[in-house]
């Protein structure tokens, strides 16, 4: 929340925050109909005790501008009169929309990651301190000195000299993908949202892993497509159960992470990854397969991805360098069929007409450059650092309160709970304590007794305050 308190002003805090709540209506900010966070919410936020916001949300009342329903809930009023109350409130149309929102919990962690002082044990991305801040400016430094073409629109699959670097980059792990197969998204989720959008029919199911990833997004399930979870083992997806679901469910394709799994960093190993292609092979089944985190190994390199094994162009493969490189670059990439990335293609120019050209300029020098291996170098070593760390600690705070995984890549650790409790009461507790966590519930609806630590993104310091914290929070139940 935007407000702070003003030690000049001669208003208490109560009517400083009711003036900010004020103006927030009057200005349409908050329109009619919208709900505001709980008391405690805004406690919270605002950084005032709880008789400071009841005075505050009392004054409104007073004015009519904020009301209780029945049911729960504190609700701006709706001024609006019968004849204009459809046309003239927001809240109907937000309500509305055909894209899904975010699980409420997903939409705490969003809008919380930007609080300081919150330690983030689930955070999906590299911390500050390990993106390559310095090689990164050499990169944008190099393009300033360089004469470049205007800042016009790239080709529909994206930047030439991108993409031959990403094939280039890809021949390294196995995958043959020239440059004509090839499209450069914004970020690896613009290219799930283009894949449901484009290649999947309203109705349709596609099988994945449970828990997964794509539980916590909500790309396919707006574009009306079903999802049918498959279960998963030490060494990655049972491809026994695929073959009989596939049929009952009248797949139309399925979702994996082989390498270094999110949210549980198992490793699919060489001969399930056979098995899995031979069996969607006999059906027809197209794959996609993220390949979000398969660089980010740091014990061995993992085995060949799914695309690298595909002679008959089923598999999709979407990369990024989100999570090794740069997040803020948003440049992410699908391999696959010529006919499907042209078709995807389309899509996207529908949406964006194309990822940003200076993104993909920095990206395609970062590539070219032997930037990146150099990083990826620096990066599993530190990562291997924290891990370490991270292990210590739960072995140290956590043993005979819960079990958990030694990732060989990755981000995560798949905590397991050996007594189950209600997720929500677990994250709010963990909140009011400082920490903000990743519950199992956000990869599979019915989980209730897992967590996703990330050693990536807190500091060593904020992990050795974190993890007895945690424990306490587990101990006593949520």
């Amino acid at each position: 929340m935007d407000w702070r308190p003003d030690p000049a002003s001669p208003l208490p805090l109560h009517a400083q925050i009711a003036a900010h709540f004020l103006a927030k209506i009057r200005t349409g900010a908050w329109p009619s109909g919208m709900r505001l966070a709980p008391q405690r919410e805004l406690c919270r936020r605002l950084g005032v005790n709880r008789s400071t916001v009841v005075t505050a949300l009392g004054q409104l009342t007073a004015l009519g501008l904020i009301e209780g329903r029945r049911g729960g809930g504190t609700f701006v009023t709706d001024t609006s009169s019968a004849e204009t109350e459809r046309s003239g409130n927001w809240n109907d149309y937000v309500e509305e929309g055909i894209h899904y929102p975010n699980l409420p919990t997903i939409q705490d962690i969003n809008r919380l990651e930007y609080e300081p002082g919150l330690i983030r044990l689930g955070t999906g991305e590299p911390a500050p301190e390990l993106l390559p801040g310095a090689a990164m400016n050499q990169v944008l430094a190099g393009l300033s000195q360089r004469v470049l073409p205007p800042l016009s629109y790239e080709e529909p699959l994206g930047s030439p000299v991108l993409r031959a670097a990403v094939s280039r980059m890809l021949e390294r792990s196995g995958i043959l993908a020239d440059p004509a197969s090839i499209l450069i998204t914004s970020g690896a989720l613009q290219g799930l949202q283009l894949i449901a959008l484009g290649l999947l029919p309203r109705g349709s199911t596609i099988l994945l892993e449970k828990p997964s990833y794509l539980y916590s997004i909500h790309a396919f399930q707006s574009a009306g497509v079903k999802f049918s979870g498959l279960p998963l083992d030490g060494r990655g997806l049972i491809p026994e159960r695929l073959a009989a679901e596939a049929v009952r469910s009248k797949a139309a394709m399925l979702y994996s992470i082989p390498s270094f799994h999110n949210p549980t960093g198992i490793v699919m190993d060489t001969e399930r990854r056979k098995e899995l292609m031979e069996v969607t092979g006999r059906l027809g089944l197209p794959i996609l397969e993220d390949g979000a985190y398969q660089e980010l190994w740091l014990d061995e390199p993992p085995p060949l991805p799914l695309k690298a094994l595909d002679r008959e162009g089923r598999v999709l493969h979407l990369g990024t360098l989100s999570k090794a490189a740069s997040p803020g670059l948003r440049i992410g990439w699908i391999a696959g069929p010529e006919p499907v990335v042209r078709r995807l293609a389309d899509i996207k120019m529908q949406s964006d007409y194309g990822a940003s050209s200076l993104s993909q300029w920095a990206a395609a020098s970062w590539l070219t450059g032997g930037y990146h291996e150099e990083h990826l170098h620096t990066l599993r070593r530190r990562l291997r650092e924290r891990r370490s760390l991270m292990l210590e600690l739960l072995r140290l705070h956590c043993t005979g309160l819960a079990t958990w995984n030694v990732p060989a890549g990755g981000f995560y650790i798949w905590l397991s709970l050996l007594h189950a409790g209600p997720p929500r009461k677990l994250f709010t507790a963990a909140l009011h304590a400082g920490l903000l966590l990743n519950t199992g519930d956000l990869y599979d609806r019915s989980d209730r007794r897992h967590l996703r630590l990330s050693y990536a993104y807190a500091s060593p310091a904020e992990l050795e305050r974190a993890i007895p914290l945690l424990a306490g929070l587990i101990r006593a139940g949520g």
